[in-house]
């Protein structure tokens, strides 16, 4: 479902005066998932029980993937929730004294999971860098979100805020997925607030949201397909060109605008690049030493449990 990794590189780490760890989070793409992204109702984000918030609430399908086991999985017996909070607290040890930064960022689904995971974080007070004589400050947990959905109702956005979590969501304003759920009921209907509140399907968005507009990049076409409004490299392609509101769009970087038809049709015909030419080489099959072309053999991964009460090993990658 995603990786994690944490700043090496010297220059870097002197370039933004810390060491940043980053919690990436991929979007949806089993049909569990897509059943998860469909059970739209609030539950209680009952994940810490020593701080425990009753009236904060998150939709039921990202609680339930962010948390859920499967004794069957061989990447699933442990939930991500755990494998993502060893993970960091073994980095958090690791470089225990220096000045550290947690960014964590996703895509659609994984934008809904990135919020939930920066709230448990901060809710389990893993991001107080405490030392043994003195309380240092605290290590900045930041959200960068693309294309997410609502995650919670009003309450978790006000308990985002008290614990000091910092969100920027990228949204394509022609996209629906940020419309959802809570597409009647929402953080828009001041007037309403307290009884919208109360209601089961009442979700409202968190932090600032950086709006983009499709129609002002040069490089992509009319259409009416909504995956395209949805894709995260078109997205990305529309950050490189945003330089403010009413500003000419043009791009900032040599990130090229071929990526955005990776897996889309959305680039006008005259850059002549292909609709959806992204694919594994060969489609993913090899020549062997008798010149017979095969699948390769899966990579084994040696099953190892991450659990909240263990001793932190080894580095992760979220392959449930």
């Amino acid at each position: 479902m995603g990786f994690i990794a944490v700043a090496t590189d010297e220059a870097e780490i002197k370039r933004l005066g810390r060491r940043d760890i980053v919690i990436a989070w991929r979007g949806t793409v089993t049909n569990l998932e897509w059943i998860a992204d469909l059970m739209d109702y609030l539950r209680a984000a009952t994940l810490n029980n020593v701080h425990s918030h009753p009236d904060v609430k998150v939709e039921a399908g990202f609680l339930n993937l962010y948390t859920a086991t499967e004794s069957d999985c061989r990447f699933c017996k442990s939930s991500a929730r755990d494998q993502v909070l060893s993970e960091l607290r073994r980095l958090l040890q690791k470089y225990r004294g220096e000045k550290l930064s947690i960014t964590i960022t996703g895509h659609s689904l994984g934008s809904a999971l990135a919020m939930l995971s920066a709230y448990d974080i901060a809710e389990m007070g893993l991001n107080q860098n405490q030392n043994q004589t003195q309380v240092e400050e605290s290590i900045h947990v930041t959200v960068f979100s693309f294309a997410g959905p609502r995650v919670g109702n009003a309450a978790f956005k006000d308990r985002c805020q008290e614990l000091g979590l910092k969100f920027l969501r990228v949204v394509n304003v022609h996209d629906s997925v940020p419309k959802v759920p809570g597409i009647l009921f929402n953080e828009k209907l001041q007037m309403m607030k307290q009884l919208v509140d109360k209601l089961p399907w009442s979700y409202c968005h968190v932090g600032v949201e950086l709006a983009l507009d499709h129609t002002h990049s040069p490089f992509l076409k009319p259409t009416n397909d909504l995956s395209c409004f949805h894709n995260l490299e078109a997205h990305l392609h529309l950050l490189d060109g945003y330089h403010g509101q009413a500003e000419r769009f043009y791009l900032s970087s040599p990130r090229d605008p071929a990526l955005v038809n990776k897996s889309c049709d959305f680039l006008k015909e005259h850059h002549m690049v292909p609709p959806l030419w992204w694919q594994d080489a060969n489609k993913g099959l090899i020549k062997n030493s008798e010149g017979r072309w095969v699948q390769p053999q899966r990579i084994r991964y040696i099953e190892e449990p991450h659990t909240l009460d263990t001793d932190e090993q080894e580095g992760i990658d979220l392959r449930s």
